[in-house]
């Protein structure tokens, strides 16, 4: 149940509802300033992962009826988690299998900084190929597409396989548009600061800059969910050579951090949700915990005081400095003990050790009347990014 932040009187400002126990005060200033900005609709709520960032705190959830505001989408338009049951189980696959399947992704897919070589792959037939705003963002695209499709990126995006509680195995990837929706990103919120409203800017979705920011988003969403469905083919891959298996196509998800025009408090709203997914009633959704924590899928519940939103998984507890400088090479290897993992990359994966993120089981408590976990998901293998 989300505690409740009044506004201070006389400022013009709305409402505060927070779901995390113990939340950042400086993630909620970040939250009190958005809800101080002139287009703002109903409220403003905080996700229970709730953390600082550069702007606008992650976990951020707010309404606008005419504005769009590119600097509360995240640096990483469209940025998700999808996950495919495979017909194997767990007991069929030992450590030198899990470790074969972790060489493999580790030969194929390209993380971090890595792109593909080349010409890069080709783009799927369906994705979207209109105009972009500008000449600058058209040649980014014709540059990056092709190398950055199938690419992971790095931070805490991942590829990993996972058990369920009846020995199911599951696929999971964690990616999002690459550079190219960072380069699409920067430029509009470029735009909003030259002519933007609130000094967290927002541009009119009525205007020639707001309606190419429309535009070049709903592209970046597609080649996000292109992305991640290239990364699950390259994956799928690998562990049909390793152990036959295939995927259910029946059960796959997809889900995202989203910007989407959605019915809420009686009108169209745009809903704005960085680092937070919808979670409309009776919606399957995915929330990851760490690399070496459990992950779940769970059900939405359409919590109309959230927008239909929940966390989009643990939330960081350390910032990345941090996390380097208090989490050793030893301890980040007792906590992953359990997972395969590339333990040749150890110091720079201790960025992403599963005591610099919230526990998992705290965050689905706080966020109960949002979401109702279904099945929870144990990582036996993943590739981080």
């Amino acid at each position: 149940m989300a505690r409740v932040i009044p506004p201070p009187p006389g400022r013009g400002a709305v409402p505060v509802h927070v779901w995390s126990r113990e939340p950042p005060p400086a993630a909620v200033a970040q939250l009190e300033r958005i809800a101080a900005q002139p287009y703002v609709v109903g409220h403003v709520a905080g996700m229970p992962d709730l953390h600082v960032a550069h702007g606008v705190a992650v976990g951020t959830v707010f309404a606008t009826e005419g504005v769009v505001v590119p600097s509360a989408l995240g640096g990483d338009l469209g940025c998700g988690v999808a996950a495919v049951q495979l017909d194997v189980s767990s007991q069929a696959l030992g450590r030198q299998d899990l470790q074969r399947i972790l060489a493999g992704w580790s030969a194929r897919i390209p993380v971090g900084d890595a792109v593909h070589r080349g010409k890069g792959v080709s783009a799927p037939p369906d994705l979207p190929n209109q105009p972009l705003s500008t000449s600058s963002l058209e040649h980014a695209r014709e540059r990056l597409m092709r190398r950055h499709l199938g690419t992971l990126g790095g931070g805490n995006h991942f590829v990993e396989l996972d058990r369920d509680m009846e020995g199911r195995i599951w696929l999971l990837v964690h990616s999002g548009s690459r550079g190219l929706g960072s380069a699409i990103g920067a430029h509009h919120l470029r735009a909003a600061e030259a002519s933007g409203v609130g000094d967290i800017p927002g541009l009119s979705v009525d205007s020639d800059a707001g309606g190419a920011c429309l535009a070049d988003m709903s592209w970046a969403l597609a080649f996000a969910s292109a992305n991640r469905e290239a990364l699950l083919a390259s994956a799928v891959r690998v562990v049909h050579e390793v152990t036959g298996a295939t995927p259910d196509p029946s059960t796959r998800i997809d889900c995202h951090h989203n910007f989407a025009r959605e019915e809420h408090l009686g009108r169209k709203l745009w809903v704005h949700r960085k680092g937070a997914i919808a979670a409309p009633a009776g919606a399957t959704v995915l929330i990851p915990g760490s690399m070496g924590t459990a992950s779940y899928i769970a059900v939405g519940l359409g919590e109309p005081t959230s927008f239909g939103s929940a966390s989009h998984g643990a939330g960081r507890v350390m910032t990345r400095r941090e996390a380097r400088e208090r989490v050793s090479v030893e301890r980040l290897a007792r906590s992953m003990r359990r997972v395969i993992h590339d333990e040749r990359r150890a110091h720079g994966l201790v960025e992403e050790a599963p005591e610099a993120y919230r526990d998992i089981k705290e965050v689905l408590e706080d966020e109960a009347d949002l979401v109702r976990p279904v099945r929870r998901l144990e990582p036996r293998v993943v590739l981080k990014g």
